[in-house]
């Protein structure tokens, strides 16, 4: 008898790994399936690309709100008025009206009203009769008591000049003015800098004032006055090249076409027994494009199956398995933004309004454009090195027997995630993905169905990667929610 209960024993536990081995891939057969199941429905054309303030809003949050409620998570935003969806009102201005009149000692020079560009980041800027101030390259920033009251002149070369731009007009200048001597044209400021730029409803802009003229036009402008653009550029390559007074001066006006959309950012939260000890925040942006090309087009619907269907389905089947499992110390909120797309605002709106105290948040994991790696592949942190957290995710690496990619190439891509509006106010914040270890797969995808029509559900559609990102953000969730293990939010 004795022996049969060996040999019984024995048979069981050499069948053990195997059975265990079948049981996690069936589990992970299964949470494919239901990611796909996701990003299938939130990619579909009944959604018409997740644009904010639309019906396919409407739409996604409904689907989202449904899955939230169902797994078990509460409301996060802690405002009885707006239970799980937070109230984001966005500002959309396009340029409108744009003038500029040149004068040399009080008489008009013509110069072609095709041939200049004025754009304002407010409603509507004037600035009359402002003496021009050439600074060359504009990589350095001349004194302030320099630029008050002038407009700085800048060569744009074959460079794109919004930095410098912003730094002279942040030191001091009344306007800048850019010089089209490179391979831009009017007609491609005008294609890239004519589109509708969003800001939270409340944050009203300066109205700076930026101007672009043609190199033909500026020497039209400077006929007669002993400068060209010839010598100016001269001057400037000079290694003792100064700022120097241009015998001009300009009036510039232009004016804006206002937009509101009315959205709304999701929160939820699943509740630790310690609220009092911080918390974690998972998000991912929900928002897409919407129609984004013209007809006759065949396909005009942006549906942003990776750009991120796959990054809110990714968090939502974190949510559904931490809230499985043993409740945690700490709450673990979970936020779907609104106007990623727009420039990170609806991320922007939660850090300036937020549900609890932004110190409180001890770790802020984005989630983003997540379906493109096979399984098995490293861990890429997209924030490596610049936040504290990177020692505690290497930990929980090491006890998920998972590597994390090494170098930190990825960071190129900090500031264009939602991750980067939370560490601008000081929240600990990175993005952890397979997807995100190599750079090369990034910039396939980059240069190929990344903001295109083509981006939907496509039968080879990478999801293994993915499913990997789901169980590594729970053990992530998991440990940085034990204040054992993280004891207080990061500084």
């Amino acid at each position: 008898m004795k022996r049969a209960t060996a040999l019984l024993l024995a048979a069981a536990l050499a069948c053990t790994p195997a059975m265990a081995a079948s049981r996690a891939e069936k589990e992970q057969q299964a949470l494919i399936a239901q990611l796909r199941a996701h990003i299938t429905e939130l990619a579909s054309d009944a959604y018409e690309g997740r644009e904010p303030g639309t019906e396919g809003e409407s739409k996604t949050l409904r689907y989202l709100g449904k899955q939230w409620f169902d797994i078990g998570l509460e409301s996060g935003t802690n405002d009885p008025g707006h239970a799980w969806f937070a109230p984001v009102t966005l500002i959309g201005r396009e340029p409108d009206r744009s003038a500029a009149l040149f004068t040399r000692k009080g008489r008009r020079v013509l110069v072609p009203a095709e041939a200049v560009l004025v754009l304002t980041s407010g409603k509507r800027s004037l600035l009359e009769n402002a003496p021009v101030l050439f600074v060359g390259q504009g990589t350095a920033v001349p004194p302030r008591a320099e630029l008050a009251g002038r407009i700085a002149m800048i060569l744009d070369g074959s460079r794109d000049g919004s930095e410098r731009q912003n730094a002279l007009l942040a030191g001091g200048a009344s306007a800048v003015l850019t010089v089209l001597d490179g391979d831009r044209t009017i007609d491609s400021v005008i294609g890239h800098r004519r589109r509708l730029g969003y800001v939270i409803a409340g944050e009203e802009p300066g109205g700076d004032l930026e101007a672009f003229i043609t190199a033909p036009a500026l020497d039209r402008a400077l006929n007669g006055s002993g400068q060209t653009l010839a010598t100016l550029q001269k001057t400037a390559a000079a290694a003792d090249f100064v700022p120097r007074p241009v015998d001009l001066a300009v009036t510039l006006e232009a004016t804006t076409r206002e937009t509101r959309i009315n959205t709304h950012n999701m929160i939820g939260r699943l509740p630790g027994k310690r609220p009092d000890a911080g918390a974690v925040l998972i998000m991912a942006h929900w928002d897409h494009f919407g129609r984004c090309v013209p007809p006759p087009a065949e396909h005009q619907i942006c549906n942003g199956a990776i750009d991120n269907a796959s990054g809110v389905a990714v968090m939502t089947e974190i949510a559904r398995r931490l809230s499985r499992g043993p409740q945690m110390d700490r709450d673990v909120y979970f936020l779907a933004t609104t106007g990623e797309e727009l420039g990170l605002l609806g991320a922007l709106a939660f850090a300036e309004n937020p549900p609890l105290p932004l110190k409180q948040i001890v770790a802020a994991f984005n989630i983003d454009s997540v379906a493109l790696a096979p399984a098995g592949q490293p861990f890429g942190v997209v924030g490596k090195g610049m936040t504290p957290l990177d020692p505690q995710i290497a930990a929980v690496a090491k006890q998920q027997k998972r590597k994390i990619a090494s170098g930190d190439a990825i960071n190129i891509y900090v500031k264009r995630q939602d991750g980067w509006a939370m560490m601008k106010h000081d929240v600990p914040a990175v993005m952890v993905s397979s997807s995100w270890s190599d750079p090369a797969r990034i910039e396939r995808f980059m240069e190929g169905d990344y903001h295109r029509p083509t981006d939907v559900v496509k039968p080879e559609i990478e999801l293994g990667g993915a499913a990997d990102d789901v169980n590594f953000h729970v053990a992530l969730a998991r440990w940085f929610a034990d204040p054992k293990r993280v004891p207080s939010a990061a500084k």
